[in-house]
């Protein structure tokens, strides 16, 4: 099947709003297109999907007078900005009343609130809809799967995150700042993957601001010396820095860290333990190159989710306790990785959400979660086969599941889970192991929440609260780390 196939749910809804001439719902102006901003200010990493010509769109907004299919959706359903119609139309849809929910999660045979009783209609209705539109993944191909979740990921992020903060001197004084502005900066950078061929990292960081007026800007440093090193989901074979970017973003821009995004080798065209070892040589650079972000050496942080998330728990632990004999059935490639290890700082902490810790193992999770929701059984048996099938290592592996490997030094760790996740339980699992060696584990759980919930902290109120509390609790987290260390220092 060829990429102008491609149908996801982003082209269903624009393909619908331009049949039924939906553009002119929107009561406001659209927002400055996302190559540049009224400051001046550009965004040079605008990915190719969000890259469209609003004329038309606009054109009609101007010239059409609201009607009254307008005036019920009044809630910007709609909006004229298209290419983030699939935010304003999952978000505007949450404005509706409940009872109208509740019929249309009925229609499309979505599930009950006494199946979960922890989700709202709101929720209930994107998990009916994503049920019918759902393509069992055994008959996509790699490359259009990719597009398609590339396609619906960006979409529903806010257009806001995709806006570079402004860099000049009056912006930073603080009658002059809109609280609505972004005070996040990105950047994308070249550096060597785990065979020196080219690996893309996407770096964060929060607008630097002035206490008061100058015309020499104060830059306030990294208060945490501390940095991030991202690793996205996506089942090993899909994602890259764009369809994580708003999560990232929210991070950066609620912790005033630096973030580093790592956009790693997917399966199958490169089997694990590429990941890995990709991760890796990403963690090698972030610890050679920390100071250019304002960051120490052993204030380097983990995080990913799901199997980012995994990526995160072999990373943490493979720096802090490198293990020669798996290392060695990789031959040379292995033997250098393993050289790499022996000579990194340890990271400080880690915060895998939802992360996949045990490949072989069901547990409950896996039969209660497993179908109907936006991760099932099949979708798992995919991305498992792609990842493993090809791969040079043995299926039970240290360098394929965490918890097969020596986690009795692995750094302080604050997990997230999600309730309604066919990895439920395996993500208990890994942090009830580290409980039982003394590692420091703060476990959260979000109820209600289905695999991948990040996904959707723009567009499900509760959800943007719960990944704001969980962003939040990582870096009190993580805070509380810094001042054990400092006071032992003294």
């Amino acid at each position: 099947m060829s990429n102008s196939t491609v149908l996801s749910i982003n082209t269903l809804l624009n393909k619908a709003v331009k049949t039924l001439n939906l553009t002119s719902l929107s009561q406001e102006k659209p927002e400055k297109s996302l190559s540049g901003s009224s400051n001046g200010s550009s965004n040079n990493h605008e990915p190719d999907n969000l890259q469209t010509s609003h004329t038309e769109a606009e054109t009609s907004a101007n010239h059409k007078p609201l009607s009254i299919k307008d005036k019920v959706l009044h809630h910007n359903l709609m909006t004229t900005y298209q290419p983030h119609l699939l935010h304003y139309a999952m978000k505007g849809i949450g404005c509706l009343p409940e009872l109208v929910l509740e019929s249309w999660v009925g229609y499309l045979d979505g599930p009950t609130s006494k199946q979960y009783e922890h989700v709202d209609a709101h929720l209930r209705l994107i998990l009916a809809v994503n049920s019918k539109l759902k393509t069992p993944l055994n008959l996509i191909e790699m490359g259009e799967l990719r597009q398609r979740f590339a396609t619906d990921a960006v979409a529903m992020q806010a257009p806001k995150v995709w806006q570079q903060a402004s860099s000049t001197i009056f912006s930073s004084i603080k009658p002059c700042t809109n609280k609505d502005k972004n005070t996040v900066n990105w950047e994308d950078k070249m550096i060597a993957n785990a065979d020196d061929g080219n690996m893309i990292i996407r770096c964060y960081q929060k607008k630097a601001t002035t206490t008061s007026f100058s015309f020499k800007t104060k830059p306030k440093r990294n208060p945490d010396q501390t940095v991030m090193l991202f690793f996205h989901g996506g089942g090993f074979c899909i994602g890259d820095v764009d369809t994580h970017h708003e999560f990232c973003h929210a991070v950066c821009e609620q912790t005033g860290w630096p973030i580093v995004s790592v956009d790693y080798r997917l399966a199958p065209e490169y089997p694990a333990p590429t990941a890995l070892r990709d991760c890796i040589a990403a963690y090698a650079w972030l610890a050679e190159n920390c100071q250019a972000f304002g960051a120490l050496p052993s204030r380097i942080v983990l995080a990913g989710d799901s199997a980012g998330g995994g990526l995160s728990t072999m990373v943490a632990q493979q720096v802090i306790t490198p293990t020669a004999e798996a290392w060695q059935d990789l031959g040379v490639d292995g033997q250098r990785t393993f050289e790499i290890l022996q000579r990194l700082p340890q990271p400080m902490a880690q915060m895998p959400l939802y992360p996949v810790t045990d490949i072989e193992n069901d547990y409950p999770s896996w039969e209660l979660y497993g179908e109907g929701l936006l991760l099932d059984h099949a979708d798992v048996a995919v991305f498992d086969a792609a990842c493993l099938q090809n791969s040079p290592l043995p299926r039970q592996h240290i360098l394929t599941s965490p918890m097969l490997g020596d986690n009795r030094q692995v750094c302080p760790t604050y997990i997230v889970a999600a309730e309604l996740d066919v990895l439920r339980d395996q993500t208990f699992a890994y942090a009830n192991q580290l409980e039982g060696y003394g590692i420091a584990v703060q476990t959260y759980m979000v109820y209600g929440a289905p695999h991948g919930f990040i996904h959707f902290m723009s567009i499900h109120q509760g959800l943007g609260q719960e990944t704001h509390h969980i962003i939040d609790g990582f870096s009190s987290f993580v805070r509380e780390i810094i001042s054990i260390q400092d006071l032992l220092v003294a």
